[in-house]
């Protein structure tokens, strides 16, 4: 089985390599040890690229000694159909190919969309999008999936923040996007890290009415943000992320460009 991020022990991943019966003895250890010495070297870190260029390299190693043999031997020698896959290129590349599928299955899942209810305030809408995420290529698959759609993709701002958190690190790992809307992005992050969720992403898209809302595009953005999360079951309705802010915390006029 693949580990959330998407790496599992050498041994394991070659025995589930059913596509490769041409792999045994001295072949199948050195390319095990090969893969055990990148898993050791790199634990708590993805490995699935070096994994994939290091079986690459190998068999690409192997297909050329396996030509240099076959030039060796005389015109009524019968090359064994076993070696097939080093001498055709094309069955060497859907052996491959099927194997680099295998090791990356886990990482390709795409999350579920949830979209939220819209508030509009003079003529500027805001709608918040939410998806669960356990690695950061979800967060990228996540926002190709939402630019799908015409009318996200011509909103004026996409604003997002996530949060995972890793077990194996005992951290979090959190980024977040302005797209244009100075500091609204680092504002949904420090909401949701009030709010503490964890493996989840938001997107907020606003389109832009003509109207200047001053901070109030603040307020909207974290209230679409707030109440997707909710909906969600992220977050109980009853919290209230001001409280935790402070009360007395005075609040500065916002003078940052709006369009």
């Amino acid at each position: 089985m693949l580990l959330q991020f998407g790496f599992c022990s050498p041994t394991l991943c070659l025995n589930c390599i059913c596509s490769a019966p041409w792999l045994r003895g001295l072949d199948r250890l050195e390319l095990a040890n090969s893969l055990e010495e990148i898993y050791v070297q790199n634990l708590g870190d993805s490995i699935l690229y070096q994994w994939v260029e290091k079986i690459r390299e190998f068999l690409t190693s192997k297909s050329e000694s396996a030509d240099a043999d076959i030039q060796k031997i005389t015109e009524e020698t019968e090359v064994d159909e076993k070696d097939e896959f080093f001498t055709d290129p094309q069955c060497f590349q859907h052996n491959l190919m099927k194997m680099s599928d295998f090791i990356m299955f886990e990482d390709e899942e795409l999350p579920p969309v949830k979209h939220g209810e819209p508030i509009t305030d003079r003529r500027s809408t805001f709608q918040a999008h939410l998806a669960p995420v356990i690695h950061p290529k979800q967060v990228k698959m996540v926002l190709n999936k939402l630019y799908e759609n015409k009318k996200i993709a011509s909103a004026t701002h996409n604003i997002y923040a996530y949060r995972i958190y890793c077990e194996d690190k005992l951290a979090f790992l959190q980024d977040c996007e302005d797209d244009g809307e100075t500091a609204a992005g680092r504002r949904l992050l420090h909401l949701m890290q009030i709010l503490d969720v964890c493996n989840v992403m938001v997107i907020v898209s606003r389109w832009y009415g003509g109207i200047l809302l001053g901070p109030d595009r603040f307020k909207h953005i974290n209230n679409s943000a707030r109440n997707i999360l909710v909906e969600e079951n992220y977050i109980n309705s009853a919290v209230e992320p001001t409280k935790q802010m402070g009360k007395n915390r005075r609040v500065k006029k916002d003078k940052r460009p709006e369009h």
